[in-house]
């Protein structure tokens, strides 16, 4: 039997996708229709190998850290005697290759090996990475930096492994080694929580080099989702794999409905003009309304949110309930990887550079209303704001 935890959480709690993470948590943000969590859970049911189909929601009683909430359940995550199992960040998208992680297993290393699926990056953005030194001929990892100040390697880590119960030795033994140190250390540093372990920096740079631990590079999709602009990107790429997947949730021209171009999502209960043009990447959520000579690009239209005659939506994300006048325009800047770098990845850049707001995705929170004849540019505006004027850089508070 095989299982697979998916780690839900972190020290930021979704303050990069804010103002989205007010209303959900960002694991249940639709991404091409579909909340995050959702899409990973499906791929995996869909993966026939995968027998324990039942699931369970574990919440710590604290943060302990990547590879100390699930040392903390290994009782669960051991019950039935899984032979395996896998663990994934839930704030990534893939094609989640787990069957070829599987057979990469069993031909690499011995059973009790452990793997971790890497991709490319290029040299800078690598900083921004999990790094992974690997043994060419056997694909064996020699050496793992978390965030490297320098650049080690451009192979970074995409947050899914595959661990057998023999995972749990070794985190447990880093765990006897925290409390043996908190109690030494303890009258000079204070409290500590010897059961805070990182798989990362803790369990897999002490795997590297010893013959445990292997690296299964993919060339397929991968994106992390940080912020709102990173959703965007990640629903570009789930509505491409559509054609594969589920061709049914890809919208089509046909009499009567609006005209797509492209990939495009559009949930039955939407009304939709069918001189509205819409597409590529665009992802229409449950009751949106969306008038005559509508306009919607590179975008995602939330639940219950109006876009009225002749608006134009690009490179957006309309939140929940919120309304855009007639003839108004909303756009941001795309955050895209460079499309000229065939390993670059998207940035997860700060709010500000230079003191200034970063160009990006325009977002509206939920129940936001533009009026008329207004153009909100590259712009944050939270929730429940009625706006009166244009804005262009800026965050309406």
């Amino acid at each position: 039997m095989l299982k697979a935890v998916i780690l839900i959480g972190g020290p930021q709690k979704g303050t990069r996708f804010r103002p989205l993470s007010f209303e959900v948590p960002k694991p249940l943000f639709p991404v091409a229709g579909v909340p995050m969590l959702q899409e990973i859970c499906a791929l995996i049911f869909v993966i026939y190998f995968i027998i324990s189909l039942l699931c369970r929601y574990l919440q710590e009683y604290a943060a302990l850290g990547t590879g100390g909430g699930i040392y903390h359940f290994r009782d669960q995550i051991l019950s039935g005697s899984p032979e395996a199992f896998f663990v994934m960040n839930a704030d990534v998208c893939s094609e989640f290759p787990l069957p070829e992680m599987l057979d990469f297993q069993k031909e690499h290393g011995d059973a009790y090996s452990f793997v971790i699926l890497g991709t490319t990056a290029n040299r800078k953005q690598s900083l921004n990475y999990g790094c992974i030194v690997e043994n060419e001929q056997t694909d064996e990892v020699l050496h793992y930096v978390e965030k490297p100040s320098t650049f080690v390697s451009d192979i970074i880590n995409c947050g899914i492994y595959l661990f057998t119960p023999e995972i749990f030795q070794h985190i447990g033994t880093v765990f006897q080694k925290n409390q043996q140190d908190m109690l030494l250390e303890e009258q000079s540093n204070g409290w500590h929580r010897a059961e805070v372990i990182r798989l990362e920096q803790d369990i897999f740079t002490a795997l590297a080099g010893q013959g445990k631990l292997y690296v299964y590079k993919t060339d397929r999709f991968w994106s992390q989702i940080k912020s709102a602009g990173s959703a965007i990107y990640a629903s570009r790429l789930y509505l491409n794999q559509y054609h594969t997947t589920h061709p049914e949730r890809l919208a089509t021209n046909r009499e009567g409905g609006p005209k797509t171009r492209g990939n495009v999502y559009i949930h039955p209960t939407a009304n939709i003009d069918p001189t509205a043009v819409l597409g590529p990447n665009v992802s229409i959520g449950t009751g949106v309304t969306i008038g005559a000579g509508v306009r919607v690009r590179e975008s995602i239209i939330l639940h219950g949110a109006t876009l009225q005659d002749h608006s134009c939506v690009l490179n957006s994300i309309v939140g929940w309930g919120s309304t855009i006048g007639k003839w108004a325009r909303v756009e941001g800047t795309p955050s895209d990887p460079n499309p000229n770098d065939p390993y670059a990845k998207i940035d997860s850049e700060t709010l500000f550079r230079d003191g200034k707001l970063t160009p990006s995705i325009t977002i509206l929170g939920c129940n936001v209303n533009i009026p008329s004849e207004v153009i909100i540019l590259n712009s944050i505006v939270l929730p429940h704001k009625d706006l009166n004027r244009s804005f262009k850089n800026q965050i309406i508070l």
